[in-house]
Parts: C-alpha cells; structure tokens; sequence
C-alpha cells in the first residue's frame, strides 16, 4: 500500500471507483413464473401439523400427512390439537415421493390397496398442491436446496414462525429469473451415442440438472441460480445469464483499472452472495477491497479469479457463509486449490483464497504479504469473435500473462481429473477412421483436409473422454494436465498422417493405407473375398465394375 494513501482515501477511492462501474445486465432478463393458489400441504407429526394448520386458516385448503407420533401426551396439548384446524383431514398413508416445486407439488402416497396414489387427488380433487409445510424430524427433500414453496422447519418454533408468516403471501404469480442457459451445441456430455462429461450433472445442490435424451436439461424452477453448474462447466456450454460471463470479466477489467489509476493502489477482490455476505460488507473494510455481489458466489469462476489477477488485482478473496451449501463449497476449494497450484508452480504466491465471515476482521495482515505480487502490465484480453469457448481463452489468457510476470516456465504440470490436457495417440495401431473427429465437441481434433491426418490443438481439449469411448480400435489415452507453453498448447500438432492409398484399378485416393492393410487382414481370409481379395484394394466404383465384369464372364458363377 502506498504510504501516501489513508485507509480514508482508500476508502473514498473506492466509493467513487464503485459508483461509476456497473456490471451491464440484460435490461429484459428471462424469467419463469409459478401460479398458486394456496393449496398447502403439512407434513409432520399430526398433532404439531394440525397446529400449523390451524394457524394457516386463511389458505384455500390444508391438508394434513401425519408422518411422525404425536410429539405429547399433555391432556391440555391434546385438547388444543382436538379443536385446531376444524374441518381439515388427516392422512395417514406412507409418504412415497415427493416431485416438483411452488405451485406444482406432486406427492405421491401408498394407498389403501397397496398401490401408489397423488394425495392432492385423493385430498382435494386437485393435480398438485401449491405449498408444502414440513415439520418432520428429517427432511422429506434431501436436498442441499430445497425447492422454491418447500418449508422444512422440523421443530424449531423461530422457523414455523417465519414459514406461516410467509406462507400467506405465496398466493398468485410470481417470476424469478432464468439464471442460466445451455448451448447443447458444444456440450460435451454426449456425443454419437457416447457418454462423456458429467461435470455439471455431479455438483447441483437443487438436483435441478439431468440428462434428457443424451442432453443438459436445466430444469429453471428448481434452479436456484447457485452457479456450480457454470462454473464447472469446461467448454461454456452452461452459461450465467445474470451476469453474463463476458460482463462479469468486462465489469472486473473496468473496476481493477480504474481503483489502479484512482488510488494508486492495486486492489484486492472480494467475491460475496448478495444476501448474507451483503450483510457482513461494511464501511470497516479495508478501502483496497473491492466487494462483487453475486448471485451466488459459485458465479465467478477460476477464469475470473485468475484474470482478475491478470487485470492487477493483487488478491482474490471469496467470502464463505452458511448460505453456501456444502456441495458448493467443496467444488470451490476444488477449484481454488488448482488455481492456487497454478500460481504456485509459475513461481507466484497463492494469491486466491475462501474466507470466512470471522476472517473479514483480520484481513489486513494477510493482505499485506500480498502487496508485492500486483500486475506490473496489467492483462488487455484478447476476443475472438468466433471463438467457440471463450472462457477458456480467457483463464489460458491470464495464466499466459501471469506466467510471463513471474517464472515464464515453459513445462506441463499434471494433474489427475482437471479439463485440460493432451490426447495421446498409440500411431500403430490407428487406421485413421476419424471416429474421435465426429464426436470432438470442441474441435480440439480435427481431420487433415485433403490429406488423411489427424491433428490435435490442446487449448481446446476438455478431456470429455467422448473421443476415447467412441474410438473402435482403442488406440486413445487422455493425459491431464495444465501446459505453460503457450506454442505447444495453441499449435496444430499432427497425431498421425500418412499417404492415401490409391485404388489399384484406377489410380484414385479412396482410403487411408492402414484402414485398407487392416481390412485385407480381418477379412480377407473370408469366402467372400477369398478368391478376390484384390477387389478390397479398390475404391467403391470399381469394386462394382470389376464384380459385374466377372459375372459376364461366367454368367453362372453367381448361382454355385
């Protein structure tokens, strides 16, 4: 920090910095609606579910699913439960499943004669129920986040309090934005009847992820917007919509450059949720930390973190609280851990970390040892327009001008189950099909035009694994790994090539001269061809010819 500048001037530096740096957002964001009517459903023991329902006199109907034993035998306890929620019904089936989200409850229960029945049928001659109250001992949702219009309050008093007080005002329509999308076309999940990545599908909190005929479906009810999905995603096929990816690099670009130039200072960047981690954010803070409000703070990813640093931000803090669900947090220490381990093996400090809510208070000592690692040339991003994954070639953009400010290494650090790295090739046994061309979803392989080749380009590979599942000779091999030698890794490298073999009839190229040895030696030994093996040395045409000329020299050759 320099000596001429207070926490004061810091701290007003920033302010003014902030208030004229705005992340651009969609000014008609997409959005889906829920419709309820205020038909509720309360799981529980039945006396405290008769209570609650007593309580929610004013919803179009309530239900009661007794789960659980009542909770006392108080005479006084039971005669208030005896005279609560007069007219309600109590159901007492098994509780089989539940499926669907605010407005749209399906609850499925064993009915009487065994069989499987939906209780809001059975209860209230209604397809779904709007809202479920749950105050079972544990979750009947297990899930880290759970459905918009799901209350589980178990048994703590302060909950149900705040649930039946919120519960009234879910009646109606109500939009919440489409967080994000998907672009199936370079998804890289599956591919010509082969499964490949599972990323995105291994770390959704709100199980609002699946895969649907071989494609990403993001289901935009259940999706609360957590960002994991996102975040991991290695080709950019699931993108944030609220912000955009680009305007979030943009918006981080813009706010580094102008705190430098303002304050003199190079700034560190602090990544919060915009509800509890909003809350912790005072005027206490250090004036060289620059908070980013998301969504949630899953949306920025290990390409903004890295070109934040890129940009000469001198730290990249993310700010944990009890918001963030375990998945999610296991996925970001994932992450921040390869990114640190980037860093560390260019020769730089680790300069990324998660902090808790206790560590804000006492950011400065540690903020200090990370004084003497800013940028000394700030990062200008490179845009393709036609590039098919842009976050990628911005994460390879920044390690690339971080690399050049530190040790400028030139090796390859391996690392297991990371979406970078190399396709490795067994050339002897390759005939060349191109099989892992047609299922390369990023175009890291590609054919060799005119000439039968093979080429590899290694910025572009996300180690899918689609090319090695699909390739029918066996002759792939994944290598992970983060290569720091930008020649090597944006190069074309050819993998294989080899002369074409031309077709010994009419002289034309029709096949590649291992795809033909291969077949001379698979089937040439068979009746079919046995007497004119010479005929798989030809091309399509005069393979035909040279059969129908056979034919008229023997008219009865075809009938033997």
């Amino acid at each position: 920090m320099s000596m001429r500048q207070s926490q004061s001037e810091l701290k007003i530096a920033r302010q003014q910095v902030m208030a004229r740096t705005q992340i651009l957002q969609n000014l008609i964001p997409p959005t889906v609606s829920y419709t309820t009517q205020g038909h509720v459903l309360i799981i529980g023991p039945e006396d405290l579910a008769r209570l609650a329902a007593d309580s929610l006199s004013t919803m179009a109907s309530r239900v009661v699913l007794a789960n659980e034993s009542i909770t006392s035998q108080d005479e006084a306890h039971l005669e208030k439960v005896m005279n609560a929620a007069e007219g309600v019904d109590s159901f007492y089936n098994k509780l089989k499943s539940i499926k669907g989200f605010l407005g749209q409850f399906q609850v499925s229960v064993e009915s009487d004669a065994g069989g499987v029945a939906e209780l809001s049928v059975v209860a209230i001659r209604q397809a779904h129920f709007d809202i479920i109250l749950d105050l079972s001992s544990t979750p009947c949702i297990n899930l880290e986040m759970l459905p918009a219009g799901y209350f589980y309050v178990g048994q703590d008093a302060n909950k149900l309090a705040d649930a039946i007080e919120q519960i009234p005002d879910l009646v109606g329509e109500f939009d919440k934005p489409r967080y994000v999308k998907v672009n199936s076309d370079i998804c890289a999940h599956h591919r010509n009847g082969i499964n490949g990545c599972n990323r995105c599908l291994n770390f959704c909190p709100a199980d609002a992820i699946s895969s649907i005929e071989q494609k990403i479906e993001i289901d935009p009810y259940l999706c609360h917007g957590a960002g994991s999905c996102t975040n991991l995603c290695p080709t950019g096929a699931i993108s944030y919509d609220l912000p955009t990816p680009k305007s979030l690099h943009s918006y981080l670009e813009k706010l580094i450059s102008r705190y430098r130039a303002e304050a003199q200072v190079a700034p560190v960047i602090l990544f919060h949720d915009n509800i509890l981690g909003s809350e912790l954010i005072t005027d206490t803070l250090s004036g060289d930390v620059l908070p980013v409000a998301m969504e949630e703070i899953t949306v920025a990813s290990i390409d903004h973190w890295l070109a934040a640093l890129a940009h000469g931000a001198r730290e990249v803090l993310v700010l944990n609280t009890d918001a963030t669900a375990p998945t999610l947090t296991q996925m970001l220490q994932g992450e921040l851990t390869l990114a640190n381990r980037i860093l560390d093996e260019m020769g730089q400090p680790q300069r990324l970390r998660l902090i808790s809510a206790s560590d804000l208070a006492t950011l400065e000592q540690p903020l200090a040892i990370s004084t003497t690692w800013p940028v000394i040339v700030p990062m200008t991003v490179i845009t393709d327009a036609g590039a098919s994954n842009a976050k990628r070639d911005i994460l390879y953009q920044a390690i690339d001008h971080l690399n050049s400010q530190a040790g400028a290494i030139q090796t390859q650090l391996a690392l297991p189950n990371v979406p970078y790295g190399q396709v490795k090739l067994n050339v002897d046994k390759c005939t060349l099909c191109m099989s892992c061309v047609s299922t390369c979803p990023t175009q890291a392989l590609k054919d060799g035009g005119e000439s039968p080749a093979l080429r590899f380009v290694e910025q572009d590979c996300v180690q899918c694994g689609l090319c090695e599942s699909s390739c029918p000779e066996s002759v792939i091999s994944l290598v992970p790994q983060i290569n720091f030698d930008q020649q090597s890794r944006q190069g074309v490298t050819t993998l294989k090539e080899e002369a074409p073999f031309e077709c010994i009839r009419c002289g034309s190229a029709f096949a590649t001269q291992s795809m033909v040895h291969k077949m001379v030696e698979m089937v040439g030994a068979h009746s079919a061809f046995s007497a004119n093996i010479e005929r798989l040395k030809m091309c399509g045409d005069c393979r035909v010819k040279d059969m129908f000329e056979d034919i008229l020299q023997d008219p009865e050759k075809q009938l033997r």
